[in-house]
Formats: C-alpha cells, sequence, structure tokens
C-alpha cells in the first residue's frame, strides 16, 4: 500500500470515530423515540431536577440518572412527540452510580435494546439526543472498567452537550450500552455507566429502609418476588404512615391477586377503622384463593376475636366469639396444629367459659407448644376460677421450664408467684421469689418493688430486711408519706420508739392531713413513756378519722 493511500485510510478512521456529525446510523431515527427527558418536583410543584433517560421495557420500565429524584415528591417524563406521562414508581436505585430504574405510567412503550456484552476499547459508539436525530454524536471507547463483577463503566472521547446526562450511549448494533453521566473533565472526554446494570436495579423486602430510597418521596414499588413484597408489607406496617401502608396494601392486591396475605392484611386495616362488613369480605376473597385455608382460617379468627375483646361495643352481627371459635375449629380440621386448639382456648377464655379454656390448655402441654406462657394462661384460668393450689403448681411448671441461672424471660412468672405467694401467706417463699426477680431486673426495680418486698419480708417476720427494703422506697421516693408511716409501724413493732418517732414527724411533715403519722407518733411516745404528749397525737389522729386510735387512747390514757 502506498503512503499516501495509508495516510488517507488513517484519517478517515479519525473522522469516523470523532466527527459530532457524521453520517447517521440508520437504527437512529428510530431509536430515538425511545429517549424522554425527566423532570420531578416537590410536594408544592417546584422544580427539583431534571435529566435524559430511556425506556428498557415495553410497560414504562425507564432508567435515568438518580440525582433528580431526590427530594422529590413526583416526577414526569416528556416523551419524543411532547407528551408528558407520569412517573408511577420506583424501581431501584444506585446513588453510587447515579442511576435510576422506575416505571412510567403510560400504556405502551419502545424500548432500546440492552446490549448483552460488553464494548472493548476502540468500539465505535454514538450518543443518542433526545428528539434530534440530525446530530448523533459519534466517538469512541477509550478504556473499559469493570464493576460489581460484571458491569461495564466507559470513559468515551466523543463531543457530549451539557443536557445529555442519561442519554444512551448506543454501539454500531443500534444497541444501548450505557447511560452518560456528568463529566468533570474536558469536553471530550466523558464517562458512561452500563445500561445493563441499569436495567438490573430491583427492589428487596428490605428496601423500604434503604437510605437511598427514603431520600425520594416518588412512590416505590413492591419487590417483584412475592415473598420479598410480603417482607415489605410486614416492615411497611411498623413503619409508614396508615394511608401510605393502606395504598401499599391495594397494590400488593393489585401485583398478587391469587394471593390470599394482601385481602388478610387489608381485612386487619378495614377491621381497625370499623369497617367489619369489608373486612368480613375481604376474608372470604382470601378464603377462595388461600392454598392454605387453614392458616387464613385461623387468622379470621384473630381477626373476629379482636373485634370481640376491643370493640365488643361496636355491633356487627355475623361476628361474635362463637364464630372466632368455630373459625379456629375449622383451622384445626383442616390440619390439626397445636396452635389452632391454643386459638380456641383463648378464645373460650374470652368467653369466661375458664374451665373449658383449661381443659384446652392442660391438653397441649404434651404439645410442641409446650412452654412457661402456656403454663401461665392455664394458671390464670385457675385464678379465675379460684384454685390457688393449682394456680401455684402452674406457676410453678412455669418457673421450671428455666434453669439457674435465669434469664430476664422468667422474672414476670417469679413476680406473679410471688404474689400468689403472699396472698396464700407463703412470705417467705414469696421474699425468694422477689430476691430473684432483683437480680435479674436491677435496673428496672423501683419503690413499689420495695415496697412490695417490705410487706412480704413483714409477713415472714424478716424485720431487718424489710427496714431495708422501706427505707430504699423511702430513697427512691422522698415525698411519700405512705412510706414513712409502714416505717414508723414497723419500728415501734421491733421497739425503735425514737426512730419511729423520727419517721412520724417526717411523715406529719409530709401529710399533716393523714391520720397515720399523729397514730404512730402518739404510739411511739406512749410506748416510750411520754403518755400526756402521746394521748394528744392520738387524739388528733382520731379527728382525722383513725378507727385505731380510740382503743390506744383507752388504753395510754389511765
Amino acid at each position: 500500500m502506498k503512503w499516501w493511500v495509508a495516510i488517507a485510510l488513517f484519517a478517515i478512521q479519525s473522522l469516523l470515530f470523532v466527527s459530532p456529525t457524521g453520517a447517521q446510523p440508520a437504527w437512529a431515527k428510530k431509536a430515538t423515540k425511545s429517549v424522554f427527558t425527566l423532570k420531578t418536583f416537590t410536594a408544592d410543584g417546584t422544580l427539583v431536577g431534571s435529566a435524559n433517560g430511556f425506556f428498557v421495557g415495553s410497560n414504562g420500565e425507564a432508567v435515568s440518572s438518580f440525582a433528580p429524584f431526590k427530594g422529590a415528591h413526583r416526577a414526569v417524563v416528556i416523551d419524543a412527540a411532547g407528551k408528558e406521562w407520569p412517573v408511577a414508581c420506583v424501581l431501584g436505585a444506585n446513588d453510587t452510580y447515579d442511576v435510576a430504574k422506575f416505571r412510567v405510567a403510560m400504556p405502551k412503550t419502545q424500548s432500546l435494546t440492552i446490549a448483552t456484552s460488553q464494548q472493548t476499547a476502540g468500539a465505535a459508539v454514538w450518543l443518542l439526543p433526545y428528539r434530534e436525530v440530525k446530530n448523533v454524536p459519534q466517538g469512541k471507547i477509550n478504556k473499559v472498567e469493570t464493576f460489581n463483577g460484571h458491569y461495564a463503566y466507559y470513559t468515551v472521547e466523543i463531543q457530549m452537550a451539557e443536557n445529555a446526562v442519561s442519554t444512551p450511549l448506543m454501539n454500531a448494533d443500534g444497541e444501548v450500552i450505557g447511560l452518560m453521566q456528568q463529566s468533570m473533565a474536558a469536553a471530550e472526554q466523558c464517562y458512561a455507566v452500563s445500561a445493563l446494570f441499569a436495567d438490573s436495579l430491583s427492589l428487596s423486602g428490605l428496601s423500604i429502609n434503604d437510605p437511598v430510597l427514603r431520600s425520594t418521596h416518588v412512590k416505590k414499588a413492591l419487590p417483584a418476588d412475592m415473598n420479598q413484597a410480603l417482607l415489605t408489607l410486614y416492615v411497611a406496617a411498623s413503619t409508614l404512615d396508615s394511608l401510605a401502608y393502606a395504598e401499599m396494601v391495594d397494590d400488593f392486591i393489585a401485583q398478587f391477586p391469587d394471593q390470599p396475605d394482601g385481602y388478610v392484611n387489608r381485612a386487619q386495616l378495614m377491621a381497625n377503622q370499623n369497617r367489619f362488613a369489608d373486612a368480613d369480605r375481604d376474608m372470604e376473597k382470601a378464603l377462595k384463593v388461600s392454598t392454605k385455608a387453614d392458616e387464613t382460617h385461623y387468622t379470621y379468627s384473630r381477626i373476629i376475636l379482636q373485634k370481640e375483646v376491643y370493640k365488643a361495643d361496636v355491633p356487627y352481627e355475623p361476628w361474635s366469639l362463637d364464630r372466632a371459635f368455630e373459625e379456629a375449629a375449622k383451622a384445626n380440621e383442616l390440619n390439626a396444629q397445636p396452635i389452632y386448639r391454643q386459638q380456641q382456648a383463648v378464645v373460650r377464655y374470652a368467653q369466661r367459659r375458664y374451665d373449658e379454656a383449661y381443659q384446652i390448655y392442660e391438653g397441649l402441654f404434651s404439645s410442641a407448644l409446650r412452654s412457661a406462657d402456656l403454663f401461665y394462661s392455664a394458671a390464670v384460668c385457675k385464678q379465675q376460677l379460684n384454685d390457688t393450689t393449682s394456680q401455684l403448681a402452674l406457676l410453678d411448671s412455669c418457673v421450671a421450664m428455666y434453669t439457674r441461672p435465669y434469664l430476664k424471660e422468667v422474672a414476670p412468672y417469679l413476680l406473679n408467684r410471688a404474689q400468689l405467694r403472699m396472698d396464700m401467706g407463703k412470705f417467705r417463699d414469696a421474699v425468694t421469689d422477689l430476691n430473684d426477680y432483683e437480680q435479674l431486673m436491677a435496673m428496672q426495680v423501683n419503690d413499689r418493688f420495695y415496697y412490695m418486698r417490705f410487706q412480704a419480708e413483714v409477713g415472714g417476720r424478716l424485720y431487718q430486711q424489710a427496714l431495708n427494703d422501706i427505707q430504699k422506697s423511702i430513697e427512691m421516693v422522698p415525698t411519700s408519706d405512705l412510706y414513712y408511716a409502714e416505717k414508723a409501724s414497723l419500728q415501734v413493732r421491733v421497739g425503735l420508739h425514737d426512730d419511729a418517732i423520727a419517721s412520724a414527724k417526717e411523715c406529719i411533715r409530709l401529710a399533716p392531713e393523714h391520720s397515720d403519722g399523729y397514730l404512730f407518733l402518739g404510739l411511739a411516745q406512749c410506748l416510750k413513756g411520754q403518755k400526756a404528749e402521746g394521748v394528744k397525737n392520738l387524739q388528733k389522729a382520731k379527728e382525722l378519722g383513725d378507727e385505731q386510735a380510740d382503743a390506744l387512747i383507752e388504753k395510754y390514757a389511765k
């Protein structure tokens, strides 16, 4: 080849790669119909930002820059024909590479074909503009980097206009390989992130807590996977306001009409709003589509029970506690499970049919539900039946489910057993339970706990421990005249007359209108030999209505 021919060919190739206004590819005119302008707004309509973007699916799926979405409440796209369409929801986002995937509310969209393989350095590329087909800048790839395993990040030598962010970068076959990004370097040194990566963006069940997605108020779609969508509903129930959550439940039903969970969740919402007929209809729909009807009947029972217990004053004739029991029974008939029997026991307890509830609980003692909680539920039934002996035995079984050193989970059972033991006169056993409780809940115990243990210790004749505990109550609530009165009473009982006088005087200072301080002050003075002064204080207690004062006055006034 002659030297001048070689030079001419090189010149032609150079123009092919860098010429911004070369011959337009055959696919350009059709492809520009897939490109649009994105605009985002705040709640009051103020423009937040804009960028370009393009469709990647036939049902409105599109990709663009994520930056305009931050802080926005609403977004629209303006298609190649100049028509405006609302963005329905965000399908995924990545802040690191500034890309977002979303769905536009259009009946049908013409999408670009995404290249499945990376381009190599030196390959020719074209920058497809919005609506303008007469000027399709052409350039070449200078560098290809890989991120996230197999996605490409391109350095491109091409002329890029300022308003070309997120326009598609195309290969010679008319396939989109990337989204153009804001360039910080020279005008002809540009960058593009893989279109395949942008199209891969999706949502998971925990995306609702993703700080990137939370930075935009534009509605987020539910995950395409049903189980992940269910996880989103679960998380949303405690994180979204009631209106947003209700909208999400409706979206779930629209997306998964053959799944019972959406109807069940909406039924619960309807029941919370006293719309029981609507809740009933949704539960019937759930039963029709459910492949696990036992679980749906069980949930039905729980919703009815909740209404009958907490909203019994709001009438809805088809629902009753009997109906709640029947739904749990249907669940158990379809698939015998201990949890369904337990639900029946809960209903019977709500009906005050305590013996029947206990019989069901007793039948579950040998089941997989055997637990401290199960024994406690049975114990509460026996409490209602005034069978304290059986109640105590069941509380013993609660505690026996744990081994020393105890975990905090046993604390409520220890406290409950301590109270029962006090009621039964087993004061020292009660003190043992309360000592264990204090070790477990050292940072949570309060003045009322120490007062309770004080009472148990007094009943068990553990007087020094009792004095220590009533002092702890006083230290926690130094303004309580009750605690000073109890302290003075015990001090009188154990012969600490001077201490009793001091405690009684403090009680009077705190509550001069109450009789207790005067009663114990007068009694302590009389026992110390100060009868004249003591009787005066007893007389004051009588004037304030203390019925014990008369007998004491008669005894010490002689």
